[in-house]
C-alpha cells in the first residue's frame, strides 16, 4: 500500500523515544503480552466524546462487549499519528475477520482544526473500524487526565499553522472496559503487528 510505504519510510527517520512516562505506572512486562500490562495500574475506560462520523455523542458503554485500542492525537500530525494508524490499520488486517470485535479509538487533542469533516475524512484513509472523536476542552482534559496522558497546543497567531505535542502510546481495554495493556512504541515502522494483533487475540478470546 503505497500510503503505508510512504508513511513508513518518513517514520523511519524519525523515531520519538520520548513517550508516557512508563515508571510512574509501576508496571511490569507479562511474559504473556507483547505490550506492557497495566492491569489494576490504569483506570477502566470512561469518557465522553463526540463521534466524528455521525455527530453522535458516545461514551464507553457504546464499545462496551468489544476490545478498545485507543491512542490521543490530531490529523495534522506529521509522523506519530499517521504511522500509528497505518500501524493499526495493518494490524487489522492481520486480524482478519477477528477485527469485527476491535474497535480503535482515535482522540483529537487539536479540535479546533480537527472538524469533524476533516477528521472523518482523515481516519478514513486508513481504516473503517477506527473511530475519531472529539470532546469539548474539559471533555478532552478529564480523558487525558485519566490515563496520564499529556498534551500541549503551542501559543499561536496563525490558526491555521502551530505545534502540538501529545503522548503517543496506545492503551488497550478488555470487552469489559478494563485497562489490559500499553502499547508505549507503535508509531514507528518497527512496530510488532504480529505483537499486537496477539494482544489483541488474547483479549478477543477472553
Amino acid at each position: 500500500m503505497a500510503l503505508t510505504e510512504r508513511l513508513s519510510r518518513r517514520g523511519a527517520l524519525r523515531l520519538a523515544a520520548g513517550g508516557a512516562a512508563l515508571g510512574a505506572l509501576g508496571a511490569c512486562r507479562d511474559e504473556g503480552w507483547y505490550g506492557i500490562d497495566v492491569a489494576g495500574t490504569l483506570p477502566d475506560l470512561s469518557f465522553e466524546m463526540t463521534r466524528a462520523d455521525d455527530g453522535a455523542s458516545v461514551t464507553e458503554v457504546d464499545y462496551r462487549g468489544r476490545v478498545v485500542a485507543l491512542f490521543f492525537g490530531y490529523t495534522f500530525c506529521p509522523d506519530i499519528c499517521p504511522m500509528t494508524l497505518a500501524n493499526l490499520t495493518a494490524l487489522a488486517e492481520r486480524l482478519g475477520a477477528a477485527a469485527g470485535e476491535v474497535s480503535f479509538l482515535f482522540v483529537t487533542v487539536d479540535p479546533r482544526r480537527d472538524t469533524p469533516e476533516v477528521m472523518r475524512r482523515y481516519v478514513g484513509l486508513f481504516t473503517p473500524r477506527a473511530d475519531g472523536l472529539r470532546g469539548t476542552d474539559n471533555q478532552l482534559a478529564i480523558l487525558a487526565r485519566r490515563f496520564r496522558v499529556t498534551y500541549r497546543v503551542e501559543p499561536h497567531e496563525d490558526d491555521r499553522r502551530y505545534s502540538v505535542s501529545h503522548g503517543q502510546s496506545v492503551y488497550v481495554f478488555d470487552r469489559a472496559g478494563a485497562a489490559r495493556v500499553m502499547w508505549p512504541a507503535f508509531d514507528s515502522p518497527e512496530a510488532d503487528i504480529a505483537g499486537g494483533a496477539g494482544d489483541l487475540r488474547r483479549l478477543i478470546a477472553a
